[in-house]
């Protein structure tokens, strides 16, 4: 039985894409959980990350050549990460790879990703030190394409203290992840700056604790207005359904891109008025065709549907740096990555900061669910 289990429908395309490259291959690693607790999030990525591959090599590839999708299951787990990102580079010998989608799994995989000399790009990656090492220093193969934890924690802590008017705020964040460490740390910093306050700062351990009541206890004591959630989906859908549950139905609730469209399905009704901080939204003109797309395809809506947008355009992105780079070799697509400016992608706008590689002036949208159980577009943020 093989160590990392990859979808039926991931094993059939690789043999499509196989049969097909008649005119040679580009081997692209995807890296993504399609089991664990990520789930719900890597299953989207990788539709989407095949549909936009299967577009490219309809118009003819890239360089004349198949762009061939070589995906692999991290199961929510690191050391699967670590793994599968070894086998993708010594034994699949991809010229890139695509994912994770997640902080931890990229911050463990690119020491091997730059020694090896195979770029990487992020999906949702956000904390810092998924593009730099501790001392600040760019990694010369590590690339993401989403916005950074330190610009996400601006944009939450604006919403609250600018947009909505509240200076008083409870933090509950996963100690277990490098995601919502890092978010914690730059929402508190910005809305202190700000004027506010953190009346309460409580944690939880994810993957592990599934009863919230003594956390949000505290935070109902302590007065605040606002909670700050910096984690990922099935927590914070449990966060958030024990909290109304608890009679707080005045609170505030907002958090970053760990927003999960599933969530609804666990808090139900609690989720309406909700806010997320995000990429895209549902109501984005640029985006339509792709959802089309997307449903036309896999005969269902895109669900986690930021995941997708950002996979599908992660591979736009690494296929037209190949293609500046004039060879399918890591360095040299790496440099073209790099070089990035003014790439005009389905989402948005795309260019490139060579000191951190993180993409420039992103703006930032906020989603807030709404009756429907869906998060829609509320406003746009672009801190200074």
């Amino acid at each position: 039985m093989r160590r990392f289990l990859v979808l039926g429908l991931a094993v059939a395309v690789l043999a499509m894409a196989a049969g097909c490259a008649l005119a040679g291959e580009i081997k692209v690693g995807y890296l993504t959980a399609l089991t664990g607790d990520y789930a719900g999030y890597g299953q989207t990525e990788l539709r989407a990350a095949q549909l936009a591959v299967e577009e490219i090599n309809a118009k003819g590839g890239v360089l004349g050549q198949k762009l061939v999708l070589v995906p692999y299951d991290w199961r929510t787990r690191t050391e699967d990460a670590v793994n599968a990102v070894r086998r993708m580079i010594d034994q699949d010998k991809v010229v890139a790879i695509i994912g994770a989608n997640a902080s931890g799994a990229n911050i463990a995989t690119a020491p091997i990703v730059n020694r090896s000399k195979v770029p990487q790009i992020g999906t949702v990656s956000t904390n810092p030190l998924v593009t730099v090492d501790e001392k600040g220093k760019v990694r010369p193969y590590s690339f993401r394409i989403c916005f950074t934890d330190p610009y996400q924690g601006k944009v939450l802590a604006n919403l609250a203290a600018v947009k909505l008017g509240k200076k008083k705020a409870a933090m509950l964040y996963d100690v277990a992840s490098d995601y919502s460490q890092g978010l914690r740390e730059f929402c508190i910093k910005e809305f202190e700056k700000l004027g506010g306050k953190i009346v309460a700062d409580e944690a939880y351990k994810g993957g592990q604790d599934t009863d919230f009541r003594a956390q949000l206890t505290n935070i109902r004591n302590s007065g605040a207005e606002v909670l700050f959630l910096p984690g990922m989906g099935k927590e914070m859908a449990l966060i958030i359904k024990q909290a109304r549950e608890l009679g707080m139905k005045d609170l505030i609730i907002m958090g970053g891109d760990g927003y999960a469209d599933f969530m609804y399905e666990i808090a139900g009704p609690a989720l309406v008025g909700t806010y997320w901080v995000n990429h895209t939204s549902l109501e984005d003109p640029g985006m339509q065709p792709f959802f089309k797309a997307y449903k036309d395809k896999y005969k269902d809506e895109c669900k986690e549907f930021v995941n997708g947008v950002l996979a599908y355009d992660s591979v736009y992105w690494l296929a037209d740096a190949i293609k500046r780079a004039g060879k399918a070799d890591g360095t040299a697509i790496a440099k073209a990555l790099e070089e990035t400016k003014n790439l005009k992608l389905h989402h948005g706008v795309l260019s490139v900061d060579p000191k951190d590689h993180n993409p420039l002036n992103k703006t930032a949208v906020i989603l807030k669910v709404e009756k429907d159980g869906k998060a829609h577009f509320f406003t746009r943020i672009q801190p200074k």
